[in-house]
């Protein structure tokens, strides 16, 4: 990519990133593309920690451009980061991105130049990037969230968080290896540290409500079969609450009687993956009572599966740790066996805090966890955290971390007021952690694409969200998410695992939802923003 000035930069290669690079050229915009890793992929290049794979199923989890499907198999279900990696590569060489991108480019900073209605970005080599238009694309898990524990800096062994785990991969084999957190990264090491590590040591907070993946290995000859069905289903997924296939029955889970509601839970359980979450009853996430009856469920199927009985109350307790579904159900395929090998336990951190970390390994109030390699499990800055970890300022000089201080503000969850000409995709308060990623990357990136053309074509250079707008869409997303229980669980959905956040519900909760706005807004005129 050469140093020129370009119409519009988008940063993150990405789901988003690489469908707008596409569809902003296909549209005869001069649109770059700039990462900082070395690779395309998005999150898959920074993953690929032992065992990291998506929860999302293919092809559900693959863009709906035939160009990139009809020649394109995969081996898994659900690939691992591997896979993904390949199918990003194939995606570039299919849509001819390559001479627009820059990879290993990390932005560094951008401010806003009134005078000449452009962005200035500058990169970690001090280059500097002029632009009309600035597309963050940063996805919503891109800043690591490592824990600050008094003694890390004396810990005589390895450590690393799950989002910046080394390139050349490393060995757990015979190692003793502690991990800190048991969300949906604890769990896909943990089901790989067991099976090599000397000793594996589990430390949990909170129980994860984890669900059986139902993982399957596919034939070039089974897909062939299926790809007949793919444009109905691409079709189907923005008009769905999750951007996934189907959405869940429309009737409470409290109109029907035990058998009845007995059989549904069977049926999503049986299926696999997110289904029993994104599937279910229609007040799953709106309603106490009918929500209890699904954790029951999870309960009962779950400790059958735990051989030691002083286990049940840790991992699968008979009180909901918080309503079913209101933290990400993670994905398993062994998690709950392992905790039956010798080699595998586990420290509940309610009884056991952490005190401090020593060179020998980790200090809890009931002794030490002996061990050379520490694993960060903890989860992201979700949401903001990647957009404020860059100094971004806009017309009034001020920073987006420094707007957003008191909370993320933001109209559609992609434009914000005092940052003229800048959108960011797969962001806070648009449905991104609740929507399958590559249907969040096409809705998004398609309206982007119609109203950038707009602007061309009405020979305006110049657009701002509304303050108005911009508050009555934040305030929108907080009522809605008022009214699901969504609120009763401490999450990164609502910013709690972050400390000092502000709590909030990140998330737009509706992918159809969010589609059917969308569509008002460009009938409207693209109303709620200012066009010059």
């Amino acid at each position: 990519m050469s140093d020129d000035d370009c119409e519009a930069l988008i940063v993150g290669a990405g789901f988003s990133g690489l469908y707008l690079l596409h569809r902003l050229r296909e549209a005869g915009i001069d649109a770059r593309l700039i990462d900082a890793a070395e690779e395309p992929g998005g999150i898959w290049y920074w993953n690929c920690y032992p065992g990291a794979r998506v929860d999302s199923q293919v092809p559900l989890y693959e863009l709906s451009l035939p160009e990139l499907w009809r020649d394109w198999t995969w081996s898994e279900r659900y690939p691992g980061w591997r896979e993904l990696r390949a199918y990003f590569r194939h995606a570039c060489d299919r849509l001819e991105l390559w001479p627009h991108m820059a990879m290993g480019r990390r932005m560094t900073g951008a401010a806003w130049d009134e005078g000449q209605r452009k962005w200035r970005i500058t990169t970690g080599s001090g280059e500097t990037i002029a632009a009309r238009y600035l597309l963050p694309c940063l996805g919503f898990a891109a800043k690591a969230h490592v824990p600050k524990i008094a003694g890390l800096e004396s810990f005589a062994g390895e450590w690393h968080h799950i989002g910046h785990w080394p390139q050349q991969g490393l060995s757990m084999a015979g190692r003793k290896v502690a991990i800190i957190g048991t969300g949906a990264s604890g769990v896909q090491v943990a089901q790989e540290a067991a099976a090599e590590a000397a000793q594996l040591t589990l430390l949990q907070r909170t129980p994860i409500l984890a669900l059986p993946m139902r993982q399957e290995a596919l034939s070039e000859e089974q897909q062939e079969r299926e790809k007949a069905d793919y444009p109905a289903l691409f079709a189907a997924r923005p008009l769905t609450r999750g951007g996934f296939d189907v959405n869940g029955v429309e009737i409470s889970a409290l109109d029907v009687d035990e058998a009845e509601r007995r059989r549904l839970f069977e049926r999503q359980w049986q299926a696999g993956g997110l289904r029993f979450w994104y599937a279910n009853f229609a007040d799953l996430l709106t309603d106490e009572r009918a929500n209890r009856h699904a954790y029951d469920f999870w309960r009962d199927k779950t400790r059958a599966r735990i051989t030691d009985p002083a286990l049940h109350e840790i991992l699968a307790p008979s009180e909901p740790p918080h309503p079913f579904g209101t933290k990400r159900p993670s994905l398993e395929q062994h998690y709950y066996e392992i905790f039956s090998q010798d080699n595998v336990s586990l420290v509940d951190l309610k009884r056991a805090p952490i005190e401090r970390i020593v060179p020998e390994g980790i200090l809890t109030a009931q002794g030490l966890v002996e061990c050379d390699l520490i694993v960060f499990a903890t989860g992201f800055d979700a949401g903001s955290g990647g957009l404020t970890q860059v100094e971004i300022r806009g017309r009034d000089d001020r920073s987006l971390a420094d707007v957003w201080r008191g909370g993320v503000a933001a109209y559609l969850g992609a434009a914000v007021h005092g940052f003229p000409n800048l959108a960011y995709l797969y962001g806070p308060l648009s449905p991104s952690g609740f929507s399958n990623g590559p249907t969040a990357a096409e809705i998004q990136g398609d309206w982007l694409r119609d109203f950038l053309v707009k602007l061309r074509d009405g020979g305006l250079t110049r657009f701002e969200a509304n303050a108005e707008a911009e508050r009555e869409w934040t305030a929108s997303v907080a009522a809605i998410g008022a009214m699901t229980l969504f609120p009763r669980a401490k999450s990164w959905y609502m910013g709690d695992n972050i400390p000092g956040k502000p709590r909030q519900l990140i998330n737009y909760p509706s992918v159809v939802g969010y589609t059917n706005y969308l569509d008002e807004v460009a009938a409207d005129g693209y109303r709620g923003f200012a066009l010059a």
